[in-house]
């Protein structure tokens, strides 16, 4: 039954687009932008404004986006709103995107939707996609051409009907300490036929505490030449055509765009729909995911790596600042004391006003701001008409509109402040909480579970201070001001949200504040104790990819001599494979030998084909080679060679996946399919 409604699925989603390729070549390039997240990392902050209306170096997010789209030549984009979404709407008809000659802009709106694959299957009800088309998040900055990958994408199309999307990707190394991008991302596993550039396999939340990742035998057996990546960024930038929408449409489990909707494709065996890869080299692009993405992305365009999507070029009806020394950016009606100092790559919005012996670097500050006297601030992000008293600190912090900071209060790193709270005198804020005038929701919605809108109705549905501070004297016009005092200081308005059980983790991987280096220190050293366990300990993993448990302790001898066989059967494995090699043993007897081997330290056949397998990459390594190409050569050769004898294992393992080991002795496969 499923088989028959992914086939109807498909049949209905041709009848509603031209079947002549020429016809789809003609249509107009339309783009669905997606101007909801539908996660909640960004609370509170958008618990009050949708997250692409959120400032990026003074322009809101989605105006980087539309801008890309315009130039990149896309005639028609639909925004699809959900949180927020009267604000959304508002801010694109008063802009100028809607009176663009050659670019139409259009909102699609709903309240009810949960997730970016409901968001779609709407989209899908109102038959407004003709043709391929460009599916984007309105938080994505980027400056790449987009013609390549188009007709990349055309031309799979016209050969194979079945090649409905193209993903573009680009080199990111990951922290071998942190296991993120710099983006503040996890790390990203792929894996990529180098020929065809089809995408095989996507996993995003590997298990490094494992040091292992699964992959299907089958997907080894199909496919003659695999590469697998874990230095890819995937820039969320999707050239589809038609069908996604009718595969959403078919499929209500696909809630998200990755998890669901890619992985699900890549294991689907009956329709065999195939997504490919576009990388990009020289262009940039990128997503505001997390703090951490926010940060990088601000630096990425004050830098100047968004080219020409930066301060000092005007676009979609930004305020453009003059470019000056060092990276600094400053726009008009500035009032900046003669002892002020304004450091390198720090932008300066229009009225703002800086006092005396105060230091800005490495900063973005909002417009009619007022910063006084001896102020510090250093790699923080000051939003419009904030109020900095004198004497104040911030390092790494993100400051919304309206906030007061009353003389002396200080914000360690990761803060972020939420609209028009205020600070009492010389408080000091706590390393990265996050104060608003909003109660903390009591149920905390989970990005992993839900991938909801921050809130699917537009309005705010949290308790919230209904006294204001007077700006002149700081006085609270509340009677229930006295409970809050302690919270954030004399004359503080706000609270401050507590950390849920197992966070810090993660408010400090993806906050604005660089990683404490005792926090990297720490993940180093667990690093080096895992890499030892796996070497030493009774839980490493041996070169057939099977976990010797020490679970039980009074198994603890029988482990240890268990670990024992393995290691000499390994050997005895390898010596009786090189012997073979040297003096040109027929396969059949190697079988044998092996065979017997396996009886006598009673493995198994995924032991066997592990330590075969093992034997292969450690024999291709030792083989003279002056590059990687050659090693890859060495590789093939040996495998194509006794290619019987692995698979007279292979073909007795029950087992649906393959497990290889990212640690140890298979490093040298990585390093050659990586490279």
């Amino acid at each position: 039954m499923g088989a028959q409604k992914k086939r109807a699925a498909a049949a209905t989603a041709a009848a509603r687009v031209s079947e002549d390729p020429d016809d789809l070549a003609r249509q107009p390039l339309q783009a669905i932008l997606l101007a909801d997240s539908f996660t909640t990392k960004f609370r509170p902050i958008t618990l009050e404004r949708p997250k692409v209306l959120l400032p990026l170096v003074n322009v809101p997010m989605i105006n980087y986006t539309l801008a890309w789209l315009e130039a990149a030549g896309v005639a028609e984009v639909f925004v699809f709103c959900c949180a927020h979404s009267k604000q959304v709407i508002d801010y694109l008809e008063n802009s100028e995107w809607f009176s663009q000659p050659n670019f139409t802009v259009k909102t699609i709106e709903s309240h009810n939707i949960i997730s970016a694959g409901d968001a779609l299957r709407l989209i899908y009800e109102q038959n407004v996609i003709h043709g391929d088309f460009v599916l984007i998040s309105g938080d994505t900055v980027s400056n790449m051409l987009l013609t390549q990958a188009l007709q990349e994408h055309k031309e799979r199309k016209k050969k194979d009907n079945n090649a409905v999307m193209t993903m573009i990707i680009k080199k990111s190394k990951p922290s071998p300490i942190t296991h993120q991008s710099r983006l503040g991302t996890d790390e990203l596993f792929m894996a990529i036929d180098p020929n065809t550039k089809q995408l095989l396999y996507y996993e995003d939340k590997a298990d490094h505490s494992k040091g292992t990742i699964c992959l299907d035998k089958m997907l080894l057996a199909e496919n003659p030449s695999i590469s697998l990546h874990n230095d890819k960024q995937d820039c969320y930038i999707d050239i589809c055509s038609p069908e996604v929408l009718s595969l959403f449409t078919d499929n209500f489990d696909y809630q998200h765009l990755r998890r669901h909707f890619v992985k699900g494709l890549l294991l689907d065996d009956i329709m065999g729909y195939k997504i490919f890869t576009h990388e990009i080299h020289s262009s940039y692009a990128a997503r505001i995911d997390n703090y951490r993405s926010y940060d990088i992305v601000s630096k990425d365009i004050i830098q100047r790596w968004t080219y020409p999507y930066v301060p000092d070029v005007k676009f979609c009806g930004n305020r453009a600042t003059k470019l000056e020394r060092r990276g600094m950016y400053r726009a008009s009606e500035i009032e900046q004391s003669r002892s002020a100092q304004v450091g390198s790559f720090t932008v300066i919005g229009c009225g703002t006003k800086i006092g005396s012996n105060s230091k800005i670097s490495d900063s973005v500050i909002g417009e009619g701001c007022t910063i006084g006297s001896n102020v510090l601030i250093e790699g923080s992000y000051l939003w419009d008409n904030v109020i900095i008293e004198d004497g104040c600190e911030l390092r790494h912090v993100i400051v919304c509109d309206g906030v007061i900071m009353k003389a002396g209060a200080v914000l360690k790193p990761g803060v972020v402040l939420s609209f028009k709270v205020v600070i009492g005198e010389r408080f000091v804020v706590p390393a990265y909480s996050k104060v608003s005038l909003l109660q903390q929701p009591t149920v905390h919605d989970s990005d992993e579970e839900l991938e909801y809108a921050d809130n699917s109705s537009g309005t705010v549905e949290f308790s919230s201070i209904q006294g204001t501070a007077d700006q002149s004297n700081g006085e609270m016009t509340s009677e229930s001001s006295e409970a809050h005092k302690p919270k954030l200081g004399t004359g503080g308005v706000g609270y401050i949200w507590s950390i849920c059980e197992g966070g810090q983790e993660e408010e400090w991987r993806h906050s604005v504040a660089p990683i404490p280096e005792d926090k990297l220190a720490e993940l180093s050293e667990a690093m080096d104790d895992d890499q030892e366990l796996v070497t030493q300990d009774r839980t490493a993993l041996s070169t057939s990819g099977e976990l010797i448990s020490d679970s039980n302790a009074s198994e603890g001898d029988d482990n240890e001599d268990s670990k024992d066989d393995s290691v000499y059967f390994e050997k005895e494995v390898e010596a009786t494979f090189l012997r073979a090699v040297e003096e040109n043993v027929k396969v059949d007897h190697v079988i044998l030998e092996v065979n017997s081997l396996r009886l006598s330290y009673n493995m198994t056949s995924a032991d066997c084909a592990g330590a075969v397998f093992y034997s292969m990459m450690k024999l291709a390594v030792k083989t003279p080679h002056s590059s990687a190409s050659e090693l890859q050569q060495n590789t093939a050769n040996i495998i194509t060679t006794w290619q019987k004898l692995l698979k007279s294992y292979l073909l007795e393992i029950d087992e649906e996946v393959c497990t290889i080991d990212l640690d140890s002795n298979y490093i040298c496969i990585f390093s050659l399919l990586v490279n």
